[in-house]
This record gives structure tokens, C-alpha cells and sequence, in this order.
């Protein structure tokens, strides 16, 4: 069974405490989508939120850093109560001291890739990160279609990873919703990050259990 992780950038900021015990009750992990404004273009909130959130969170929060130099900030997100940090190879020159440094921090660690990133330069990693995460989307961007190449990026990924036998997880995130879901996680996905498909149903516990594949 995948987990399910909503991503908090899609919950209505006016009545977040609603929202956060809606995920608190149905979903498997808090998805927050860190921005800064110059890895992407846009800029999403800071720590002032993720400690509201983990103030109020029963389940496990999995922050994901679309940022630039974003070891300057591993131990504030570790001390903010985070257990898995996730940054983009993009962002930086040598991801493994990142790496030891988020697992120094008592979290788990994860890199993220982009979709124009081929999914091979992911492999040196997978015996030392905790979970791998392929956006199915560019990060940063709302309104994305869903980028039909995942899936076989997934099987490619979730091949190398048995290989190794490794114990790492894939995590994808954009434009995930129950219409896709059954066929992320038949490609091997582990953790379905979903916004929009959440947050925007009149049902959204029905359609985190949807995605569980729980039909």
C-alpha cells in the first residue's frame, strides 16, 4: 500500500488548523513544498508555518527544499520537529555532505529531481538516502500537467533500487490524484504527494483512501 502525503501549499491558510487535522486523520505524512523565490520562481512560506504545523501534526511531516544552499537550514528544519528532508540534486555541487548532514540531524534524508534530470544520476544515491523523489512536474510551477514520462522513470528507479537491494523509498509529487495513482505505484512509487486533488475535493479523506488504492 503507497503512503499518502498532501501537500500543504494546496491547504486554505485561512482555516490551516481545519486542514491539518483533516490530514492528521486520513494521510500518512504532512508534504511541505519549501520555496525560496531563486532555485524556483516562486516563494511558498517558511518556518513560522512548519512550526504551526508540527505544533497540531500526529504524523510525520516530509519537507521538500526547492531552495539554494539548503545545508544552511537543515538543523532549523530537524529542530522544527521535520523527519524526512528532501533537496534537489540541481541545487547543489556534492549532495553527500547534505546527505550526512540530514541524517546527522536525526532525519531521513532524500534527493528530488526534476523531470529534464535523467533519473540515472539518482542511482549513486540510493543506498544512502532514506527515499527518492521524481516530480512528475517542474518544481515551482502551478497548474502543471502530469508528465506522462514518470512512469517509466519510476520502473527505471524502482529497478536499480532492487538491484542494490537497497531499503529506499520513491516518493513522486505533481499532479498526482486517484487517477494516476494506481499506475504510480504498479511502477513502484512508495509516497503519492497530492495538492490540488486533495485539498480541492468535497471529500478529501475518500480521496486519500482512493489513492491507497483501498477502492
Amino acid at each position: 500500500m503507497v503512503q499518502i502525503a498532501p501537500s500543504m501549499l494546496s491547504a486554505d491558510f485561512l482555516n490551516l488548523g481545519k486542514d491539518v487535522d483533516m490530514v492528521n486523520s486520513c494521510a500518512d505524512l504532512f508534504h511541505l513544498d519549501i520555496m525560496d523565490g531563486t532555485f524556483v520562481p516562486n516563494i511558498s512560506y517558511g518556518f513560522p508555518v512548519v512550526e504551526a504545523i508540527a505544533s497540531m501534526a500526529k504524523i510525520p511531516m516530509d519537507a521538500h527544499l526547492m531552495i539554494v544552499h539548503p545545508e544552511k537550514y537543515v538543523k532549523r528544519f530537524a529542530d522544527a520537529g521535520v523527519r524526512m528532508l528532501s533537496f534537489h540534486l540541481e541545487a547543489v555541487e556534492n549532495p553527500a555532505p547534505v546527505i550526512d548532514m540530514i541524517k546527522d540531524c536525526g532525519m531521513v534524508p532524500g534527493l528530488a529531481i526534476n523531470p529534464d534530470i535523467p533519473v540515472e544520476k539518482l542511482y549513486p544515491y540510493i543506498s544512502s538516502c532514506g527515499y527518492l523523489l521524481i516530480m512528475s512536474v517542474f518544481a515551482g510551477f502551478g497548474g502543471q500537467k502530469f508528465i506522462e514520462d514518470t512512469y517509466s522513470r519510476v520502473k527505471s528507479l524502482k529497478a536499480e533500487i532492487v538491484r542494490h537491494g537497497a531499503d529506499c523509498l520513491i516518493e513522486v509529487d505533481g499532479g498526482v490524484s486517484p487517477k494516476n495513482s494506481a499506475a504510480l505505484a504498479e511502477a513502484g512509487a512508495d509516497i503519492l504527494v497530492a495538492g490540488s486533488s486533495v485539498f480541492r475535493s468535497s471529500d478529501p479523506a475518500a480521496v486519500v483512501s482512493a489513492m491507497r488504492l483501498l477502492r
